[in-house]
């Protein structure tokens, strides 16, 4: 069987949209066969929901330690999965992506323009999962490019007073990792 058969069918396993089913197994996989990113990626762009979610599930564990070989592939594709952030509608793709593309390197001007793709999504009505990962990815995207710094903060402001009990409490940290932040640049 093929990789790109392989993992897509691995991928197709779950019971619904949005299981989990086997993306922790396909990115075990992927991270030792780092040559099946290519096929990985691609899944992001598939017609079976449920494949396009575990895939994005999959590419977050294989980026999450920032591994170098991932991230350069991962950056392989930085044009593709920019144009892709702000036509996803499904919640669990959205939320993946909100952390991934954070994790790529961007100039000042993609961090922007993915800023006010996350920023929109704080309006999202049917998922506080998307809106809590949105203020994730925001705040990552400040470290990259500082002058989204004061927006960033002010949304943090607003949402641990009022967004969701998740908002609130990733908000909390995050602000509370803000501020120290910018106790050390002024030491």
């Amino acid at each position: 069987m093929a990789a790109n058969e392989s993992i897509r069918a691995t991928l197709s396993e779950g019971n619904g949209p949005i299981a989990v089913g086997r993306a922790k197994e396909v990115a075990a996989r992927v991270l030792a066969q780092p040559r099946l990113f290519r096929v990985l990626i691609q899944c992001l762009w598939d017609d079976d929901r449920g494949v396009a979610n575990r895939g994005a599930h999959a590419i977050e564990r294989v980026t999450r330690n920032g591994e170098p070989r991932a991230m350069t592939q991962l950056n392989a594709w930085k044009s593709s999965l920019l144009g892709l952030l702000p036509d996803a509608v499904q919640n669990k793709l959205r939320w993946h992506l909100a952390v991934v593309v954070p994790r790529l390197t961007l100039s000042p001007h993609e961090c922007v323009r993915a800023a006010q793709v996350l920023e929109s999504w704080l309006e999202d009505k049917s998922s506080s999962i998307v809106k809590t990962m949105a203020l994730q990815g925001l705040s990552d995207l400040a470290v990259q490019a500082p002058s989204l710094l004061p927006t960033v903060r002010d949304l943090l402001r607003i949402h641990s007073r009022s967004g969701t009990a998740a908002m609130r409490a990733r908000s909390r940290i995050l602000l509370a990792k803000a501020e120290k932040s910018s106790l050390r640049d002024l030491a």
